[in-house]
């Protein structure tokens, strides 16, 4: 018997240089009415100075679908390892820029 095809796969390919990835601690999000922008920052402590290390481009349908993946594996995580703890500051969500270690003196 013939086996059918689906037609609904496709081959994704994961190039070494970018399997390593690139880390992240800040997300910046803006949109327009046609696209949604995720710049990926990278803040140290210390300094002043973030630079992005990944931009995103989405369409506002693409983005919608993204949230519901990650809505979906943070639920799927916190089932495994509990409950993933918020850092709230003045104006929402804030980075701890200690790291969560002890504040550095000299």
């Amino acid at each position: 018997m013939e086996e059918k095809k689906n037609v609904n796969q496709i081959s994704i390919e994961l190039k070494e240089d970018v399997a390593q990835g690139i880390y992240s601690n800040l997300a910046v999000i803006t949109h327009s009415s046609s696209e949604f922008v995720i710049d990926f920052v990278r803040v140290m402590p210390g300094i002043t100075k973030a630079e992005v290390k990944s931009r995103i481009i989405l369409t506002p349908e693409h983005a919608k679908r993204f949230l519901m993946a990650l809505k979906d594996n943070i639920t799927k995580f916190e089932a495994v390892h509990g409950t993933i703890k918020q850092v709230e500051g003045a104006g929402g969500a804030m980075i701890p820029m200690n790291f969560g270690g002890p504040t550095a003196q000299a």
